[in-house]
């Protein structure tokens, strides 16, 4: 590794990080308590992200020395010089989880491995430093401990987590941080969509875009979302609560609002079915739930029924098929969400009919695969390493 250190004349020196920088160590953790735990709010009251629990944890970093030692700590705010990095240059990304309440009297994170893995690519995209994912683990497992009684119960209730990394170098100028923080949030939630588990209209996008080639779109960057709200807003203006991605001249559909997205569709010639989703290029986000969905799908449904495919499909080919009766059923795919079905979709003036169970807000497989994960997620079914146990409740 580098070290890359401005001169006044302007130009770079670049020498060799130290072979000594510390590693991020949970065992070095120093937990301060708050004076007095919070009382768990009903769930009818928690509105997503609006709720945090007692404590966080903030770890620093240096060029110089490395990780500093992890702190969970009450929860507050943060102290940053104005000229930090962060605030002028963007030098931010976070990612986002969830833990869960088991049958078993377990507290579990859903595939955290996942998101530690896209987190240090994030931070490698924007020269942050990279961590040792597993010892991240082990300290969000500590900082859950700490607040697992604000752990809400029921379906649709779990404790959203937010790890976020940022440059807090304090100084003009743009060039490699030498200094981090990484800080750790959480947030006892509910359904994502205050309507629950409900379809939504949705608004093809082409007049602005989310990511393109040779870009960040496949990074959990704070860059890549605060563009995408004055879209939203737009499409928000005309009735749909969200927007379709849509990129290049073909029209080709990427991801929904901030999810990825998938479509099911039926083959008349051969009968055959397709769950399809837009392929990893570089401009999609690698979500956990898109992997997890895709999995469950190649392991459970018949392949003499059913194709599952990462390839490039446009607005123009939904319609088609639309039209043909061969559009089954739309969804989105995200940690926030999980789920989350597709009734309509507006393009050039018209809107395009997704399929629904009569009297019901989601087709059959979009209802079969949210089942899937939650049975997972909630401990009832067991797959593989995918539940990590982090705490225990009694």
């Amino acid at each position: 590794m580098l070290r890359i250190q401005q001169l006044k004349s302007g130009s770079f020196l670049f020498r060799p990080f130290s072979r000594s920088l510390a590693s991020l160590d949970a065992s070095k953790v120093k937990i301060t308590n708050v004076r007095e735990h919070s009382v768990p709010k009903p769930n009818d009251q928690l509105v997503f992200g609006k709720t945090f629990t007692d404590h966080m944890l903030a770890i620093e970093w240096t060029a110089e020395k490395g990780w500093g030692v992890p702190e969970i700590q009450p929860y507050g705010p943060l102290t940053l010089d104005p000229s930090a990095c962060v605030f002028h240059y963007g030098f931010e990304l976070f990612e986002g989880l969830k833990a869960y309440k088991t049958s078993d009297n377990k507290i579990t994170m859903f595939r955290p491995d996942m998101n530690m893995a896209r987190m240090n690519k994030s931070a490698a995209r924007i020269c942050l430093p990279k961590f040792d994912s597993e010892e991240l683990i082990k300290l969000m497992g500590k900082l859950i401990q700490q607040d697992k009684h604000l752990i809400p119960e029921g379906q649709g209730y779990s404790l959203y987590v937010r790890p976020t990394l940022i440059g807090t170098t304090p100084a003009l100028g743009v060039s490699t941080p030498d200094r981090a923080l990484l800080f750790v949030i959480t947030s006892p939630v509910g359904p994502y969509y205050k309507t629950g588990f409900k379809a939504v209209r949705l608004e093809a996008t082409d007049y602005a875009t989310r990511a393109w080639p040779g870009g960040v779109g496949d990074k959990k960057l704070g860059a890549n979302y605060a563009p995408c709200i004055l879209p939203q807003l737009q499409a928000a203006s005309r009735g749909y609560q969200q927007n379709l991605w849509l990129f290049g001249p073909e029209k080709n559909i990427t991801e929904v609002g901030t999810m990825n997205v998938f479509f099911a569709f039926k083959n008349s010639a051969t009968g055959k079915k397709e769950l399809v989703t837009a392929p990893l290029d570089g401009t999609i986000l690698e979500g956990v739930t898109r992997d997890s969905i895709l999995t469950l799908a190649r392991e459970r449904l018949d392949p003499k029924e059913w194709e599952i495919n990462e390839r490039y499909f446009s607005i123009n080919e939904v319609a088609e098929k639309a039209a043909k009766g061969e559009l089954l059923e739309a969804f989105g795919a995200g940690t926030a969400a999980v789920v989350s079905p597709i009734k309509e979709v507006g393009w050039q003036g018209k809107d395009i009919q997704v399929p629904l169970l009569p009297g019901e807000q989601s087709g059959a497989l979009t209802k079969q695969i949210a089942q899937w994960i939650s049975e997972i997620q909630y401990g009832k079914v067991q797959h593989g390493n995918w539940s990590r146990v982090v705490a225990e409740l009694d």
